[in-house]
């Protein structure tokens, strides 16, 4: 290959990762299992029920019922492309929420964390951030090379978690998709296994119950523990 023709380098050992086998993930503050209508849907209805604004950003919902939500959630469980967690959170003893894989390319090695959903008593807890480190560990320690991450652009919440998390600002796809008959940009966001053994201190040192007071309060934030080790800001909210 000449050099002004240059290609990629070399990937050695390079075996393509597993697909999900959606074996329970278990942390110290929260569980996350294979998402099953039957067990999950009534009660995950009853949490997001009078939270419409969950749903605003999503494809689907807000569901008039909990029947037409078990409707939804079983047609959707039954698909293999879209790989679905029920996130129990330890402190409460409740169901809040749930997250998905989706995207999934062992041969590319990339993964996607997306179709997220909590309700407000899973929103800014410990639980919440321990489900997306025990998601995002999962991928990385299974072999994929790219977690990825991907928003409305007008999502501001969005933008600002996957910031938090670590994950870097890739850019915006403009009239990328129509949702619910709008137009949707999107942003995009990831972290590679370059980054990841130091996201992981990160996380291990933001989780550890030394980092958090009596009353529950973090003494660091993970924000200022992840910017170090993103490769790029959001410029849409700055460091």
């Amino acid at each position: 290959m000449s050099d002004d023709r240059p290609v990629g380098p070399k990937i050695p050992d390079w075996t393509e990762p597993p697909v999900p086998d959606m074996a329970p993930l278990e942390g110290r503050y929260v569980r996350l299992e294979a998402l099953d209508a039957d067990r999950h849907a009534a009660i995950l209805f009853k949490a997001f029920d009078g939270h419409d604004h969950v749903w605003d950003y999503m494809p689907v919902g807000p569901f008039a019922s909990a029947a037409q939500f078990h409707r939804w959630m079983r047609d959707e469980t039954a698909k293999d492309t879209i790989l679905f967690h029920a996130i129990y959170d330890k402190d409460k003893g409740a169901y809040g929420g749930f997250a998905s894989y989706l995207r999934i390319k062992p041969a590319s090695g990339s993964i996607e964390v997306g179709f997220i959903a909590m309700a407000p008593q899973l929103q800014r807890t410990r639980a919440a951030t321990e489900a997306m480190f025990l998601m995002m560990r999962w991928a990385f320690d299974a072999g994929y090379r790219r977690y990825e991450w991907k928003c409305d652009a007008l999502n501001m919440p969005s933008r600002r978690a996957a910031q938090r998390f670590g994950f870097t600002f890739e850019g915006v796809f403009v009239q990328a998709t129509v949702v619910k008959g709008r137009n949707r940009d999107t942003a995009w966001f990831a972290v590679i296994d370059k980054d990841w053994p130091a996201l992981l201190e990160a996380y291990q040192f933001w989780l550890a119950p030394e980092n958090f007071d009596e009353a529950g309060r973090q003494v660091e934030r993970l924000a200022d523990l992840t910017r170090l080790v993103r490769r790029g800001s959001d410029p849409a909210q700055g460091g």
